[in-house]
């Protein structure tokens, strides 16, 4: 059972930073892809950053190019969302999401990722 458990949300300033960890388990994630997306009340889910579990790949949304960055840790199955110079506007419900079985480019369309965690809030204050 595919299972994937966000954490390391919260509130925070503008310029601020944040990291969050997603931890991923019972599929393997060397072969599949890995996004994080956001949504606010009343709007879309919208891409922020995907890469593959095998590396080699890594794709950001535009609205966070050169703030954001995602990493991993392929030994642990763990990936990461690096936030830097966050602005009142990425304030939002950040998820991680798989594509199990799924080899690169991983794309950032919502719809295509099959498993999703709980999700945490992030709150950024001007």
């Amino acid at each position: 059972q595919v299972q994937l458990v966000e954490s390391g949300g919260g509130s925070v300033q503008a310029g601020g930073s944040l990291r969050l960890s997603c931890a991923a388990s019972g599929y393997t994630y060397s072969s599949s892809c890995m996004g994080w997306f956001r949504q606010v009340p009343g709007k879309g889910r919208e891409g922020v950053a995907v890469l593959y579990g095998g590396g080699g790949y890594i794709d950001y949304g535009d609205s966070v190019k050169g703030r954001f960055t995602v990493s991993q840790d392929n030994a642990k199955n763990i990936v990461y969302l690096q936030m830097s110079s966050l602005k009142p506007e990425d304030t939002a419900m950040y998820y991680c999401a798989a594509r199990p079985a799924t080899p690169p480019p991983c794309g950032t369309r919502w719809y295509d990722f099959t498993a999703w965690g709980q999700g945490t809030q992030v709150t950024v204050s001007s």
